[in-house]
């Protein structure tokens, strides 16, 4: 499944070289198809969902004055699971997990949360998508992140491009067809699914066969 991409496409993505052991964070930021932007850090111990979740942070502070919907493309299930499922939850119960827990990489959420937070009071009327694509699949966007990601995480500083989209290495707005998001590794076998989901815009009621469908809608 194709879809159109928004006035801001994102990917992000991490790597980290021993788990937790030194790490990196790569991102590519499109505006309005007309500008690209590459960007990317590294920390000296880390982990790799930490990465991932710093290059989604960094990602979005870049365009915090940038208006325009996002959609965000990340090979990440518990980053975008973590945003759009469980990180308000954490919030409200002072950041312990269902289970009475701390919630683990709390400040880097907080940070996720608060940035996220922030783009929505500048720019109410526009929408962050988080959409999963599968690493490793030849996907240019996600390939090129990982690669800046893994470099920065051996202390290369590779050379990041910033300049006119038609200059690019590839036509970044060409978006891949897109998969469900998959459930999270180590999830319970007997967890009930549902058999189908409903969503609700204006007075239209649609049925849609996954979550990820109905929540895109």
């Amino acid at each position: 499944m194709s879809e159109k991409a928004s006035e801001i496409l994102i990917y992000c993505d991490g790597a980290c070289s021993g788990n937790p052991g030194p790490g990196g964070w790569g991102a590519i930021v499109g505006i309005l198809q007309k500008q690209v932007v590459e960007l990317g850090g590294y920390q000296p111990q880390t982990t790799n969902n930490q990465m991932e979740l710093r290059g989604a942070i960094e990602a979005i502070r870049s365009v915090e004055n940038q208006d325009g919907s996002i959609m965000m493309l990340t090979d990440s299930v518990y980053v975008i699971r973590g945003i759009t499922q469980w990180a308000y939850g954490w919030q409200k119960r002072g950041w312990m997990t269902a289970e009475g827990k701390p919630v683990s990489n709390r400040e880097y959420w907080e940070e996720l949360v608060s940035v996220v937070a922030k783009r929505k009071r500048s720019f109410p009327a526009n929408k962050i998508n988080w959409i999963f694509v599968r690493g490793h699949t030849g996907i240019k966007g996600n390939e090129r992140c990982d690669e800046i990601a893994v470099e920065f995480s051996h202390r290369k500083n590779p050379d990041l491009y910033q300049g006119p989209a038609a200059h690019y290495i590839f036509d970044l707005f060409k978006l891949p067809n897109l998969e469900p998001l998959p459930e999270m590794k180590g999830q319970k076998a007997d967890k009930k699914v549902a058999l189908s989901y409903l969503s609700l815009v204006g007075t239209v009621v649609m049925r849609h066969a996954s979550w990820t469908d109905c929540e895109r809608r």
